[in-house]
């Protein structure tokens, strides 16, 4: 069976000052939901055809999912801004909403931080843009009990610490991994900049491993991503700056775990 062709997605990573540099918000999503069911994830999710662009997908995703909204023209106060929310819950469009009250999307207010491809040998797949916002002044997040069930506020090193109370999916492991380099939200602000100078889709391949291990997750920096890993496949060139770090992951003890290639794996 040919691979599933991946849709366009966005995700926030929404950061909030703390007294020790910044914290990032998190939803849980429903048990039972057919992509990531039960795991602890940024808000984000699939473009409509009248998002326009993923910035904007991203803005609709993160007001949806966590009552968080980045717009220019004008604040909302907390009853009307939860009045709007309910109606786009309820299907109505973004646009008209924000015009209505004479606002817009600030696209601006999101930052490139990644692109994460789904593995091909899934049955669901995303091509999801990562950006990071700051959680606007006066505004405070909360699942929408719809597709998300809670919500939680953690530091990068914490989330790392709390990775299978949180069960967090690979690409948000990694990407707590790459905040750790980023003490303070400026930081994180500089390091978006930079990223977005050398973007490169991530898409990891599946590999098995001997038994009882069943089979680890490689990254496209990987010295056996193109040898061993399977299925569709994005090569990273050598030297590229994304390229740093762990290069795979494995399931233990039922959660993720981001780790290096052993020692002596050998590129091609």
């Amino acid at each position: 069976m040919d691979p599933v062709t991946p849709r366009d997605a966005a995700t926030v990573i929404l950061l909030r000052q703390a007294d020790a540099g910044y914290e990032v918000f998190l939803l849980r999503r429903r048990r039972g939901a057919s992509f990531m069911g039960g795991a602890f994830v940024f808000p984000g999710g699939a473009a409509d055809d009248v998002d326009g662009e993923l910035r904007v997908t991203a803005a609709r995703e993160l007001f949806e999912e966590a009552g968080v909204l980045l717009a220019t023209g004008g604040e909302l106060g907390a009853e009307e801004l939860a009045a709007v929310r309910r109606e786009l819950l309820d299907g109505a469009a973004l646009a008209p909403l924000l015009e209505a009250r004479g606002l817009a999307v600030d696209p601006g207010a999101l930052h490139y931080f990644a692109h994460w491809v789904t593995p091909s040998i899934e049955k669901k797949r995303f091509s999801a843009r990562f950006y990071v916002a700051v959680l606007p002044p006066g505004q405070t997040p909360s699942f929408d009990d719809r597709e998300t069930v809670d919500e939680r506020w953690v530091s990068p090193r914490a989330a790392i610490d709390l990775a299978g109370e949180l069960a967090l999916p690979p690409p948000q492991l990694r990407t707590f991994v790459e905040l750790c380099e980023a003490p303070t939200i400026a930081d994180v602000l500089a390091l978006c900049e930079a990223r977005a100078r050398a973007p490169h889709p991530i898409m990891p391949r599946m590999a098995p491993l001997p038994p009882p291990h069943g089979f680890a997750l490689l990254l496209p920096w990987d010295p056996e991503y193109e040898t061993r890993g399977t299925g569709d496949a994005i090569p990273m060139p050598a030297g590229h700056p994304l390229a740093s770090g762990p290069t795979r992951f494995v399931m233990e003890d039922r959660a993720w775990k981001h780790v290096d290639a052993p020692a002596g794996t050998r590129q091609g």
